[in-house]
């Protein structure tokens, strides 16, 4: 790690959310002398103990956005879980069952939060943290039913109204790399399981370096 000046987690940090997993990663990543941030997945949220995760995780040196802005080594970070919904005219409308429009409404209420996050940066350089992917591109590869499931163009609706240098995500194991928003912003995929499977030979990172 000694390319990197901050370390991003795009979610997931834990298989069921426990506190204690999230202590173990803690404990894994002490040995880093770099400032780290990220959000949380979905897999995070299964035991329903986010507040002592989010503690346990912090009081590691991990900060975690959700909804929130932060400033490291003067670069603005803006991050949030998102959730899923579909893309473009695929995307699911607040229609019919209240169970859809609750689904639906979850949605629209990550993206506020994002979009708040990012009307909060100051910074000339600017970072946006995902789990959920923001467009469908990074998410090709995965098979076409589930795409609904990995993320929501309603993530990429404030990146336009609040642009940024550069966005990373999670979740789509099965997904592309990289792709971009309408705006030609670039988009990682860093998932895990991805840059496992694309890059073997190399450790389970990418590295993308911002001119300041």
């Amino acid at each position: 790690m000694d390319a990197a000046d901050i370390l991003l987690l795009c979610g997931d940090l834990t298989d069921t959310g426990s506190p204690e997993e999230g202590r173990g990663l803690a404990r894994e990543l002490a040995a880093l002398k770099i400032p780290m941030v990220g959000v949380l997945g979905n897999h995070d949220y299964e035991c329903d103990r986010l507040d002592e995760l989010k503690q346990a995780l912090q009081e590691g040196g991990i900060r975690i956005l959700d909804g929130d802005a932060d400033e490291i080594l003067g670069i603005g970070f803006a991050g949030v879980k998102g959730f899923a919904g579909g893309f473009g005219r695929g995307a699911l409308g607040p229609w019919g069952e209240p169970a859809i429009k609750a689904f639906v409404q979850e949605a629209l209420n990550e993206a506020l939060k994002f979009e708040k996050a990012l009307a909060k940066l100051r910074t000339s350089r600017k970072v946006a943290l995902l789990h959920y992917a923001p467009i469908s591109a990074t998410v090709e590869g995965e098979p076409p039913e589930i795409y609904p499931y990995l993320g929501s163009s309603r993530l990429e609706e404030p990146l336009t109204r609040y642009p940024v240098d550069v966005v990373f995500h999670g979740h789509a194991h099965h997904g592309a790399p990289e792709g971009q928003t309408r705006d030609g912003v670039p988009v990682y995929n860093v998932s895990m399981a991805l840059l496992q499977r694309s890059r073997p030979n190399e450790p389970p990172f990418r590295v993308v370096e911002l001119p300041l």
